[in-house]
């Protein structure tokens, strides 16, 4: 196995909307490099990086996968990313760990709605990225019109460096302006170098002269040169995009045909020539803003971007070298959890095929197993250091389920499953709600959710059932009422004996103490599930003793956990206890907490009670064309829109929507749209239910318990 020191290495993600070619294109570049002695298909099920069952049967990446190519003395590693925005945790961990973002256009579609969406994320990391327009052999293949709709959308510093001859079945040469040379590929993608033909030179020139322009218009150096010789050379030219990739100043349109395996040479080349190593990135940034430069003779730090488990070998954790020089039995120190683990494997990924390496340097990708406590977004490194890089930052869910097993005796196991997805996916959260009764999975979409279920059925043998999650009410009231309980209870011998008067109103910060009531002491409760609880003690005279108030708050307290209207929790109430009685034998804890208890709900069902629903606020992101129709969705989920902007060639749609109503809206959103909008969403308040469906809720509530007590 060859070495590779940190300038030898490149890292490239093969980033684009699901049907551009991008595994395709990761296999021709394994062959072109002589990694592969034959070139798998995605048809076919036997490419390198579509390794796993689930993909077979998808025909699709739904995981990210590593691979390396050696190429001209270079080592590039290459991870292959699935295309749907479901997946957006695997793309957005490669490019924690890319120095390059190669983002493949399929030129029979052009400019994609995953295309938009993978660009805000590479533009978000600031990655170096360059276009491949892909399938240039395909019938309907229009060169022109993908490049004119990147520039569109990504901007002018969008600037072609090839173009195609010819497109479509005839599509057999590849015109490179950066030095001005014709490629000619024969049946097996071999290339001979041409003259540019007479009839392809004045647009050669032309795009030449725009690739000039932009490179000089972005370093100040090129541009005295430039404007001192009216040219600039190769090298110059080269040097010029080397600076301005990794600034994301300038980005790259190349050609290809993955399948035929046309123009991936020279894509390759222009990698290793002219994308950043590792190394030439600007250093990395601690969490307490240490700069980190990757060398490899500085301190070992390591960060974990990705997990894969696998049965019968454990966990697979994916590393990114930072700084310094990992080797085989080296122990790092886990900055995140203080375990010290021992890297007693390194490994380089090919797909699902290992090989071990004794070293891996500053700027290398790699992995181990069997780390003991370490997980993604976790930092490692040497002995006597504190190095903590910053954390990848995983986008929201916007899809949940409640989840259970079909067969009982299989919860743990589920439990187990469900501890196993997480550490895989990042992006997948599993919340267990007591106040709810339900086990809840949140993904990013349905698809994603689909692909958890694959999980669990095919690996972790489980049956599980999907139901959609219950809606976690709360119960307030609008008026002040006055109530008394009394709680007897006689069985021979000491019984059971406690009066409460209480006074309920409705709760705000700030609000005066209540009228004509003498208030000895008071507490306002912050709500472990929002709003508070103002609980007064305005006994006089003793009629109820100080020991027995708190076994009032804690049956008042029982009740807001289990409200009488739907047994959703209550808020923002004030309770005041103002008279009462007690016996001198008969009274106990029990018997207050009863009576407060029943006082409280005698009380919230005379205060005219209300039913609050969660109130989330929703932005979407989709084409000016697609505008009303999401508008007119919005109204029919109860929402109301609250404004429109635009954002880059996006228009921005936010609404307030009751989570209600919120169910499979990521499905819903991409069939009215056909994949081309995207959204996101947030908790954002409490608001009242229409009357009929509180009575509704409450109507339910009733006939749940009726069926409880039988």
């Amino acid at each position: 196995m060859a070495k590779y020191d940190s300038n030898h290495v490149k890292n490239i993600a093969l980033l684009g909307h699901p049907g551009s070619g991008k595994t395709t294109l990761a296999e021709s570049m394994l062959f072109e490099a002589g990694a592969l002695t034959r070139r798998g298909s995605v048809d076919k099920k036997n490419t390198i990086s579509d390794y796993h069952d689930l993909e077979h049967e998808r025909e699709s990446s739904v995981f990210s996968s590593l691979v390396h190519a050696p190429w001209q003395g270079y080592k590039i590693n290459i991870i292959d990313t699935p295309g749907y925005d479901d997946f957006a945790g695997e793309v957005i961990s490669a490019l924690r760990v890319a120095d390059t973002g190669v983002i493949v256009l399929n030129a029979t579609q052009g400019v994609e709605v995953g295309t938009d969406i993978i660009w805000d994320y590479t533009d978000q990391f600031k990655t170096p990225t360059l276009f491949v327009v892909n399938q240039l052999d395909k019938e309907g293949a229009d060169f022109e019109r993908t490049l004119s709709e990147a520039k569109a959308h990504f901007g002018s510093n969008v600037v072609a460096v090839q173009f195609p001859v010819q497109t479509g079945t005839d599509f057999y040469a590849i015109i490179d302006v950066l030095n001005m040379v014709m490629y000619q590929y024969n049946a097996e993608g071999k290339p001979e170098k041409m003259p540019i033909p007479d009839q392809e030179k004045d647009k050669a020139t032309r795009l030449h002269k725009e690739l000039v322009e932009t490179i000089a218009a972005n370093d100040e150096g090129l541009m005295e040169k430039f404007f001192e010789q009216g040219e600039l050379n190769e090298d110059e030219m080269k040097t010029g995009l080397h600076h301005s990739m990794i600034h994301h100043d300038i980005f790259p349109v190349f050609c290809c045909s993955a399948e035929l395996n046309k123009g991936v040479a020279r894509i390759m080349s222009y990698i290793d020539n002219v994308c950043p190593s590792a190394n030439e990135m600007p250093p990395q940034q601690t969490i307490d803003g240490t700069l980190l430069p990757c060398d490899p003779n500085g301190p070992a730090c390591v960060f974990i971007f990705k997990t894969i488990i696998e049965p019968h070998i454990g966990e697979l954790s994916l590393f990114k070298v930072y700084s310094g020089t990992i080797k085989t039995g080296m122990e790092l120190v886990n900055e995140n959890t203080g375990v010290t683990e021992k890297f007693n494997q390194l490994l380089l990924l090919e797909g699902h095929n290992r090989s071990q390496v004794d070293e891996l340097v500053a700027g290398d990708i790699g992995a181990t197993i069997k780390l003991r406590s370490t997980h993604v977004n976790n930092t490692l490194h040497e002995k006597g250091k504190q190095l903590e890089l910053k954390p990848i930052q995983f986008p929201k869910p916007n899809h949940s389920v409640a989840i259970s097993v079909l067969n009982k005796g299989d919860e743990e196991k589920l439990a187990q499953a469900l501890h196993t997805l997480k550490e895989e996916d990042a992006t997948v959260q599993v919340e267990v709600s007591p106040e709810l009764r339900q086990t809840l999975l949140h993904c990013q979409g349905e698809l994603h959710t689909h692909i958890v279920d694959w999980k669990l059925k095919h690996i972790h043998k489980l049956d599980v059932h999907y139901e959609k999650p219950k809606i976690p009410y709360r119960e307030t009231i609008q008026v002040s009422s006055e109530t008394t309980y009394r709680h007897k209870k006689q069985s021979g011998g000491a019984g059971q004996f406690a009066e409460v008067t209480i006074r309920m109103e409705p709760f705000h910060d700030n609000m005066p103490d209540p009228q004509h009531l003498n208030v000895r002491h008071k507490e306002v409760i912050d709500l472990d599930w929002g709003g508070k609880l103002a609980f007064y003690n305005c006994i006089v005279g003793g009629a109820i003793d100080n020991r027995f108030l708190p076994a009032i708050l804690k049956g008042v307290m029982e009740k807001m956990h289990n409200g009488p209207l739907t047994g959703s929790y209550a808020r923002d109430i004030r309770v005041s206890v103002f008279d009462g009685k007690m016996h001198p034998v008969d009274s106990n804890d029990i018997s207050f907490k009863i009576a407060g208890m029943q006082a409280f709900r005698q009380a919230f069902t005379e205060a005219q009670p209300l039913l609050l629903e969660p109130i989330y606020r929703v932005t979407v992101y989709c084409p000016d064309e697609q505008v009303g129709a999401v508008i007119s969705d919005i109204q029919t989920r109860l929402g109301i829109v609250e404004g429109i902007d635009s954002e880059g060639h996006f228009q921005k749609i936010i609404a307030k929507v009751p989570l209600a109503q919120m169910y499979q809206y990521s499905s819903s959103l991409r069939g009215m749209t056909q994949g081309r909008a995207r959204f996101a969403m947030e908790f954002v308040d409490y608001a009242p239910v229409a009357y009929d469906i509180q009575q509704k809720l409450m109507e339910a509530h009733k006939v749940h318990h009726e069926e409880e007590l039988v």
